[in-house]
C-alpha cells in the first residue's frame, strides 16, 4: 500500500512537512499481507485520493492491534501491541482512524480505551456512506443492476457494535437492492473465523460454520456476496471454492463495489 502508484500519502512524509491529516487510514494486517485483501485496501485508497480525503497511512510503522492476541488468549501480548500502537498514534498525534476491518475497527474503539487511547474510529462502510451523503462520491449504478447481491454481517461490525446499517445503505447508494439472507443482522450467522478461530483446527462436527453461511447466501441467488471484513472474505471466498461456484459467485468488498463504479 505503499507503492506510490496510488500515491499514498504516509504519515511520518507529511509530519516532516509540518502537516497533520484528518484521519489516519489503518490496512491492517489481512490489508498489508493478504493478497486477496490488498485488493480491498487499493479499492478504498482509490476512492479517498477519488474524493480528495485528507489522509495518511503508517506504512512500515503500522503493526498489529493486537486482536487476535487477546482472542487467543495472549492478554501481555495484546497489551504489548497495543501500547505500542498507542505510542506511536501519540507520536503523529492521531485522533480519527478509519478501518478497512471489523476486528480493528472493535478494538480500537472499544479496547484501546482502557490502556490511554482514545480516538474516533471509523468503518470504511460508514466513511462510504458519509461520502455519499456529502455528494463527494458519485458512482454509474448500472454496472450492478443486473447483479443480485447479498449482504453478509460481519460479527465485530454488526453484533459486537450494532452497525448493521451502513454497509447496507452503502450498497443501495450504489444502486444496489439487496437479497437478504434467513439469517440477516442481528441474526447473522458468523463465518467461522471470529474470536481468533481463523488460527485454528476446526472442532468436531458436521459441517462447517462457513459452508452452513455459504449455503444461505447462495438460497438468495446471489451472484455477488458482498462483505466488509478480511475473515468473513477468506471463509466466504474458502464456501465458494468449495461449491465449485467461483466462476458464478464472486466475494466482493463493498469498497471494492463502490470503486468499480466510480465516476472519474
Amino acid at each position: 500500500m505503499t507503492d506510490n502508484k496510488y500515491n499514498v500519502p504516509l504519515q511520518r512524509d507529511l509530519f516532516a512537512q509540518g502537516k497533520n491529516p484528518e484521519y489516519l487510514l489503518w490496512i491492517g494486517c489481512a490489508g498489508a499481507f493478504d493478497k486477496r485483501y490488498q485488493k480491498v485496501a487499493k479499492a478504498f485508497t482509490k476512492i479517498l485520493l477519488h474524493c480528495n480525503v485528507d489522509f495518511a497511512c503508517l506504512g512500515q510503522e503500522e503493526t498489529c492491534t493486537g486482536d487476535p492476541a487477546r482472542r487467543a488468549g495472549n492478554e501481555m501480548l495484546f497489551q504489548m501491541q497495543a501500547l505500542q500502537v498507542i505510542n506511536t498514534f501519540s507520536s503523529y498525534n492521531i485522533k480519527k482512524i478509519i478501518t478497512i476491518c471489523p476486528h480493528c475497527y472493535n478494538t480500537f474503539k472499544n479496547e484501546y480505551p482502557d490502556l490511554g487511547g482514545n480516538y474516533e474510529v471509523i468503518h470504511h462502510s460508514a466513511f462510504l456512506l458519509d461520502l455519499f451523503n456529502k455528494g463527494l462520491l458519485k458512482v454509474d449504478k448500472e454496472i450492478f443492476a443486473n447483479e443480485r447481491v447479498t449482504f453478509h454481517d460481519p460479527c465485530y461490525l454488526g453484533r459486537a457494535n450494532n452497525e448493521y446499517d451502513a454497509p447496507r445503505m452503502t450498497l443501495e447508494k450504489a444502486g444496489i437492492t439487496l437479497s437478504e439472507m434467513k439469517n440477516n443482522r442481528s441474526s447473522s450467522l458468523c463465518c467461522g473465523a471470529g474470536g481468533a478461530q481463523m488460527f485454528k483446527e476446526a472442532e468436531p462436527g458436521t459441517k462447517e460454520v462457513f459452508e452452513a453461511r455459504t449455503d444461505e447466501a447462495f438460497e438468495t441467488g446471489a451472484s455477488i456476496i458482498a462483505t466488509a471484513c478480511p475473515f468473513c472474505m477468506t471463509m466466504l471466498t474458502d464456501g465458494i471454492k468449495k461449491k465449485q461456484a467461483e466462476e458464478t459467485v464472486k466475494n466482493l468488498d463493498i469498497a471494492e463495489i463502490i470503486a468499480a463504479g466510480l465516476q472519474l
